[in-house]
C-alpha cells in the first residue's frame, strides 16, 4: 500500500472524487506527472487532440452537454494561448470548464523562463477564476473550489496553473490527510430557488397579460428542466422562443414554439416580442445577438413588462431593469413554474397559435431556391427525413450555419453544440467530444470551408478513436460572412475574403476517413447513405455557388443594394 503520492497522483485522485470520467488534452512535458497518474486511473478516459484550441473546445462541448465541468490539460505558454479560444467560448456560453495548464518550476518564475506566462494576467478577463497551485498539500482544497466556481451562479471556465515541480513533489499520505482534514467530498451544484413570493407575483402578472412571450436561454438546464418548462408553457399556453443557439431548450414541434432569436431571425418574431406586453426571460442574458444588437428591448428599462430569471444576482439589472427580477437557476425555476395551476384557454391562445404558425412558415424549406446546382433547402429537407430526431448537431461560425439553425427542427435537450461567442472551427471538436461522450448517438457536424480548416486536423482525432461522425462541409471558396458584410459596406472592393481550398474529400481520405464530393442536389442523398454506411468518420464536400450567400440573398443583390444606397446618399449630399 502506497504511503506517499506525487502532486500529479493527488490531482488525478481529486478528479476521480469529483466524478470526472473524461479529459481532453494535448500532452506536454510540463504535466507528465499527471499523464503518468492517469495511466493508473482507468476510470478516466483520455482523448489526445491535435491542437490545444480543439482540446479546449472539446472540453467546453462536454460541459455544455452534461452540465459538469469539461476538463482540459495543456502545456505551457503556446499550449495555453492556443487553448484560450475554448476558454472564451466557455465564458460567453456560460459553460462549466476547468483548464489545467503546465507552468515552469517554482524557482524559475518571474525570470521569463522557457514558455513562462503569468496566467492570472493572461486569463484574468476570460475566466471566472484563475489560480496557480504552489503547494501540493493544497491541491484538494483548490480543485474542490474550482469545481464549485465553474458550476455556481453563472457557470464558466476556471484556469489552474500547475508548476512542474509541484506535480512531481512527493507528499506523505499522513501529511496529506492532515492538510485536508475530513475526506474530500464531491462538489455539489447549488440550486437557487425562486421563492413563493416571486412565483405568486409572476402568476399575477401572467393573469393580467394579454400578449406574453417566454424566451429561454443560458445554461444550467437539463432534460428534466426542459420537461418542466414545457409543462409550464402548456399550462399557460405561452408562446416560447429560444435565445441564440439555445434551440434545444424547447421542441420545434411543440404547438407553443415561436422560433429563435439568432442571426437573421424571423422578422415576425422580432415584431412579436416588441408587441408583447410581458416578456419572461428565463436563464439567458438576452445579449447582443438575440436582442438583434440591443434593439428589441429598450435599455435600461424595456417598454414591455420584463420578468428576468437568472442564477447570478450580478446579472440581474446589469443591462435590463426587470419589473420582476428572480434570482433562481433555470432548473429550480422550471420546477416551480410547472407546479403553478391555471385554467387553460388563456386569453392569448390566438397569439400563441399565430406565433407557431409564423415559425412553421419561416422554417419551411420548400420555397427556398438559391443559385447553383446544389440546393441546400432540399438537402435540409432530406436530412430531416433520414436523421434521428435526437441527432446532435454541431457547428462553428459562418453563414452556412443559417441552414441548420433555421431549417433543422431541434426537438430534444442536448442536441445542439454551437458557440454563442461566434468562434470559428468549433463544430468538428464539438462533434468529437459528443461522440466520445455518447457513441450511440448520431453526431452531425456542419462546417464552412473557412470554418473547417480552423480545426480540421481534429479529423485525425476522430479517426484515431474510430468515431463515425458525419461532416457536411459547405464550400463556397470564401469567408462568406465577412464577404457578405464587405459587399454591404464596401461594394466591388473585394480583398482578403477569397479562399483557395483543397479537395476536402481527398483531405478526409488522407486521414483515413470516408470522403466524397457532392456537386448537385440529386447526388446528395446517395452520398449521404454511403457516408453513413461506411462506419467511419465521413466528410461530404458540398460545392455551393458563391452567389448563394444566404438562403434569401445573393452577393450580386447585396452589392447592388449597397451601390444604390451609396448613389442615393451622394445625390442627397449634392
Amino acid at each position: 500500500m502506497a504511503t506517499s503520492q506525487t502532486g500529479g497522483q493527488i490531482l488525478v485522485d481529486q478528479l476521480k472524487i469529483h466524478g470526472v470520467g473524461h479529459v481532453f488534452c494535448v500532452p506536454g512535458e510540463s504535466f507528465l506527472a499527471v499523464l503518468d497518474a492517469l495511466y493508473d486511473a482507468p476510470s478516466i478516459e483520455v482523448t489526445v487532440c491535435r491542437q490545444e484550441g480543439g482540446a479546449a473546445m472539446m472540453a467546453e462541448a462536454h460541459g455544455k452537454l452534461t452540465g459538469r465541468p469539461g476538463i482540459c490539460f495543456v502545456t505551457r505558454a503556446p499550449g495555453a494561448t492556443n487553448a484560450s479560444a475554448g476558454v472564451h467560448i466557455a465564458r460567453q456560453d456560460s459553460t462549466p470548464m476547468i483548464l489545467f495548464v503546465g507552468q515552469v518550476e517554482r524557482d524559475a518564475r518571474e525570470r521569463e523562463a522557457f514558455q513562462e506566462l503569468d496566467y492570472r494576467a493572461v486569463f484574468g478577463n476570460l475566466a471566472k477564476w484563475v489560480t496557480e497551485i504552489d503547494e501540493v498539500g493544497r491541491l484538494p482544497e483548490l480543485i474542490s473550489r474550482a469545481f464549485h466556481v465553474a458550476t455556481s451562479g453563472r457557470p464558466g471556465p476556471v484556469v489552474i496553473a500547475l508548476p512542474e515541480d509541484m506535480l512531481t513533489e512527493v507528499l506523505a499520505l499522513a501529511h496529506a490527510e492532515a492538510c485536508t482534514g475530513r475526506p474530500v467530498l464531491p462538489y455539489q451544484v447549488i440550486e437557487t430557488d425562486p421563492g413563493t413570493t416571486a412565483m405568486l407575483e409572476l402568476q399575477k402578472r401572467l393573469e393580467a397579460a394579454q400578449r406574453p412571450l417566454m424566451i429561454l436561454g443560458g445554461s444550467r438546464w437539463s432534460a428534466t428542466a426542459v420537461e418542466h418548462i414545457t409543462l409550464f408553457a402548456e399550462h399557460y399556453q405561452l408562446p416560447v422562443a429560444c435565445s441564440f443557439r439555445r434551440q434545444m431548450l424547447f421542441s420545434a414541434e411543440h404547438a407553443c414554439y415561436a422560433g429563435d432569436f439568432g442571426f437573421g431571425a424571423n422578422p415576425k418574431l422580432i415584431k412579436r416580442v416588441k408587441q408583447a406586453d410581458l416578456v419572461l426571460l428565463v436563464g439567458g442574458r438576452f445579449s447582443e445577438v438575440p436582442s438583434q444588437g440591443y434593439t428589441v428591448l429598450d435599455i435600461p428599462v424595456p417598454q414591455q413588462a420584463l420578468v428576468h430569471v437568472y442564477p447570478d444576482p450580478d446579472e440581474l439589472g446589469r443591462v435590463y431593469r426587470a419589473d420582476l427580477p428572480i434570482h433562481a437557476s433555470p432548473a429550480a425555476f422550471a420546477l416551480a413554474a410547472s407546479r403553478l395551476q391555471v385554467a387553460k384557454n388563456a386569453a392569448w391562445c390566438d397569439w400563441t397559435n399565430e406565433a407557431h404558425a409564423d415559425f412553421v412558415q419561416w422554417t419551411d424549406p420548400t420555397p427556398i431556391r438559391i443559385p447553383g446546382q446544389l440546393q441546400m433547402a432540399e438537402v435540409m429537407r432530406h436530412l430531416r427525413q433520414v436523421l434521428p430526431a435526437d441527432s446532435i448537431m454541431c457547428n462553428g461560425a459562418g453563414n452556412f450555419a443559417i441552414w441548420v439553425h433555421r431549417f433543422w427542427p431541434f426537438r430534444h435537450y442536448a442536441t445542439q453544440l454551437a458557440p454563442t461567442s461566434g468562434s470559428m472551427g468549433y463544430g468538428l471538436p464539438a462533434g468529437v467530444a459528443a461522440k466520445r461522450l455518447w457513441p450511440e448517438r448520431s453526431v452531425v457536424v456542419f462546417a464552412g470551408d473557412g470554418d473547417f480548416l480552423m480545426h480540421g486536423q481534429e479529423l485525425a482525432t476522430a479517426v484515431q478513436y474510430k468515431l463515425p461522425i458525419l461532416i457536411i462541409l459547405l464550400d463556397n471558396g470564401m469567408f462568406g460572412t465577412i464577404r457578405m458584410h464587405q459587399e454591404r459596406n464596401y461594394p466591388e472592393r473585394v480583398v482578403a475574403t477569397q479562399l483557395q481550398n483543397p479537395d476536402f474529400a481527398a483531405y478526409a481520405q488522407a486521414f483515413g476517413a470516408y470522403g466524397e464530393r457532392v456537386t448537385d442536389t440529386a447526388a446528395f442523398g446517395p452520398a449521404l447513405q454511403r457516408a453513413m454506411a461506411s462506419g467511419q468518420p465521413a466528410l461530404l464536400h458540398c460545392l455551393i455557388d458563391p452567389q448563394a450567400i444566404t438562403p434569401t440573398a445573393t452577393l450580386d443583390s447585396l452589392r447592388q443594394q449597397a451601390l444604390c444606397a451609396q448613389r442615393s446618399g451622394s445625390d442627397e449630399g449634392s
